[in-house]
């Protein structure tokens, strides 16, 4: 008997374990598809579109999972769930294309998605300033514009590729705050940056189109509303306005008053995932670019401890949407120790950012931004 050696192998870059065996490398970019595998959901099929998608997927030795009653017809809707490797799917595309009951069109869609699996550029740092005097994190710390400047100049010395200036707390329980007080707080700290000609790009994080209108008027190019166009009617039309700058759409759940009272799920990462849809085609419809917009799961807004890590275990279902995704986990709950110092904090939430980094996310937000732009220069090898 033969003892063969067998290992598994777990790996973002199958394309050089091919090269490495001797695989013809000028067609290992291509082959590559035929080792990587996807697993789509597809929601509210018919039974005829399922049956011919069952059908197709079993033509190409590929898998489709559907409610047990499709095959009979005696179910109206059923999602389903196709799964097989790039090479298959993509084949399963192209004859869905040739498909009637409008499959055509689903074909379209998933040869679309793969689009979206495009590798991600480096992940980018969005710096947190608070100029409050009530985060939970770091309130008061630097809510005068001379604190709140001495801090930008650390961020951006740490690393930062994005700072993120927020005037309102939205921690669980927090009160709103009127849009005069946050102009006050945030203007200064923009004519600054303005007059001194700093030329890192400013997100404002508010839920209100007039802080956010006149945070523009300042050159302030991304607005990061965690109502997720909810709170403001008017804040989808004042980006509509102004093409060069960049949303951030978040998922919540209620408002920083009632987000943490029993928040409820029927399928957490399905509900989150449909929402975020709706609000992007909504955003598109009023006449957002679909490039300008950036989603976040919103880990914190309404969700239980346990939810928030089914979202960071998760987080690329979000990537199908076909924008940028940003997380941000910096010192919040889901760490599960309160008490502690933000030194502490911050060690875990880099633990926690380091799958994100290694996942390739977009965007994460956070406080301590020299630790995170230390461990992505170890990883990508730009460090001294």
């Amino acid at each position: 008997m033969h003892d063969f050696l067998i290992k598994q192998i777990y790996t973002k870059n199958i394309e050089a374990e091919l090269i490495n065996i001797g695989y013809d490398s000028s067609y290992a970019f291509k082959g590559k598809e035929k080792f990587e595998y996807k697993n789509f959901k597809i929601f509210g099929i018919t039974p005829a579109q399922g049956n011919i998608l069952k059908q197709l997927a079993l033509s190409v030795g590929a898998d489709c999972a559907t409610h047990k009653q499709v095959i009979t017809g005696k179910a109206e809707l059923s999602d389903c769930i196709l799964g097989g490797s790039i090479s298959q799917l993509k084949i399963i595309a192209k004859k869905l294309q040739l498909q009637p009951f409008g499959l055509k069109d689903l074909g379209i869609q998933i040869e679309n998605l793969f689009n979206n699996f495009a590798k991600s550029e480096k992940t980018r740092i969005v710096g947190i300033l608070n100029v409050t005097p009530d985060s939970f994190s770091d309130g008061g710390k630097y809510e005068t514009t001379g604190s709140a400047v001495v801090h930008l100049h650390e961020l951006i010395d740490d690393g930062a590729d994005i700072i993120d200036i927020g005037a309102e707390s939205t921690k669980p329980g927090a009160q709103a705050v009127n849009e005069d007080e946050q102009l006050k707080r945030i203007i200064p700290v923009l004519n600054y940056i303005k007059e001194n000609n700093i030329k890192i790009p400013i997100s404002i994080d508010t839920r209100n189109s007039r802080v956010a209108s006149e945070c523009i008027k300042c050159g302030v190019s991304i607005i990061n509303d965690v109502s997720g166009l909810d709170f403001d009617d008017n804040m989808v039309k004042i980006i509509a306005q102004n093409p060069n700058v960049k949303i951030v759409i978040q998922h919540s759940q209620g408002t920083p008053q009632t987000m943490q009272v029993n928040p409820h799920y029927e399928n957490l990462t399905d509900d989150i995932f449909k929402s975020l849809n709706n609000k992007i085609s909504y955003a598109i419809s009023e006449g957002i670019k679909k490039e300008n917009i950036i989603i976040d799961a919103g880990i914190g807004f309404g969700k239980t401890r346990e939810q928030n890590f089914e979202i960071i275990r998760r987080w690329k279902e979000f990537k199908t949407l076909g924008c940028p995704v940003m997380l941000g986990i910096s010192r919040k709950s889901l760490l599960n120790i309160p008490n502690s110092p933000n030194e502490e904090k911050d060690i875990y939430t880099l633990a926690l950012n380091s799958i994100l980094i290694n996942e390739n996310i977009d965007y994460i937000r956070v406080h301590n931004v020299k630790i995170h732009k230390q461990l992505l220069d170890i990883l990508y090898g730009t460090g001294s």
